[in-house]
């Protein structure tokens, strides 16, 4: 799918992921009519601005609006080709202890973002996920299932549209704000290390890698699947060895909400599950969509049954020295 003339908006567009998206298009030279940058947060706006402007970026658009606002959705979106939904409230404790918060940005968001497209001609919805809204154990996963199923279901009652909505669930990113890996750098200087419990695993993915697979989505997506990637996991103790060697270490124990190992692909979802090489996707379980519009883009490989995607389990896991130069390199 080319990409040239066309116009993205990111919500949540100065987060991470925005800046690396907007970043990565600017380095493959896209030349896009509109990348709008939306976001409820000024100050960084503001930041962000200083580092992509709109006078060395004719192409970027900075737009304050917030997810829980149809009507400014509907405003932003207009002539907008695709839309990549990264907006969340993501802090797990903030969450269980704002639940209504998060509610309301998370679901009544989706559902505002789903209606805006609808309703503004747009082409593609492609909303990140997260590795905890399987089998969620907290609020913030629970939110984000729910807004996964709403999108996978949006494509039930889009009509005549050929817009096309799909979901892409990846595990945590190498060094985004509030994750694992800064803050146990942080507190490395402090000279301890505070570990949940010491079995606890993790899947791990570079900001690199998640933008590969939102643009594969992009590219590739007929609607209505849910995108994994394979990723490899690390066990939490080897990465507090990686980053702090000879520093104390001590176990605190699991913090409400919290799963001793993530999980992407449910035993449930294996009926549905299919292997397509570098990454799995989930179908739709819809008598809606039929399974076999898929075989045709995607040389599908079934799972077998009872498959789960777990960085428990996980075939893949990253030794102290692959740590150590992932983080030299990512972080």
């Amino acid at each position: 799918m080319e990409l040239n003339n066309k116009s993205i908006l990111i919500t949540g567009g100065t987060g991470s992921l925005g800046r690396a998206i907007t970043d990565h298009l600017i380095k493959t030279k896209k030349k896009l009519k509109k990348l709008i940058i939306l976001s409820r947060d000024e100050q960084k706006q503001f930041l962000m601005s200083k580092i992509y402007s709109e006078e060395k970026y004719p192409f970027i658009r900075y737009f304050i609006g917030d997810v829980r606002d149809k009507d400014r959705l509907k405003r932003a979106f207009k002539n907008v080709d695709y839309v990549i939904h990264a907006a969340a409230m993501k802090h797990v404790p903030i969450a269980e202890y704002n639940p209504d918060e998060c509610i309301k940005t998370n679901v009544n968001g989706a559902q505002n973002v789903i209606s805006a497209s609808l309703d503004s001609g747009v082409k593609k919805v492609i909303a990140i996920s997260t590795d905890k809204a399987c089998s969620p154990v907290n609020l913030y996963g629970a939110t984000k299932l729910t807004s996964d199923k709403l999108f996978i279901a949006a494509n039930n009652f889009k009509g005549r549209s050929s817009i096309s909505f799909s979901v892409v669930r990846y595990g945590n990113v190498m060094g985004s704000k509030g994750s694992v890996i800064p803050f146990f750098m942080k507190m490395k200087k402090n000279g301890l290390i505070p570990i949940t419990d010491p079995k606890m695993t993790r899947f791990n993915i570079t900001l690199k890698e998640s933008i590969e697979i939102i643009f594969y989505a992009i590219e590739n997506s007929l609607g209505g699947e849910l995108f994994v990637p394979k990723i490899p996991s690390y066990n939490i103790m080897e990465l507090a060895e990686a980053i702090a060697p000879n520093i104390k270490k001590e176990i605190i124990g699991v913090r409400p909400g919290e799963k001793i190992h993530e999980e992407m692909i449910s035993t449930s979802d294996s009926d549905f599950t299919y292997d397509i090489g570098k990454y799995y996707i989930t179908l739709p379980n819809s008598k809606y969509i039929k399974p076999e519009i898929y075989s045709e883009k995607y040389n599908l490989k079934k799972v077998r049954k009872g498959f789960s995607y777990n960085s428990g389990e996980n075939k893949d896991f990253l030794s102290v020295e692959e740590l150590r130069d992932l983080i030299k390199s990512h972080v």
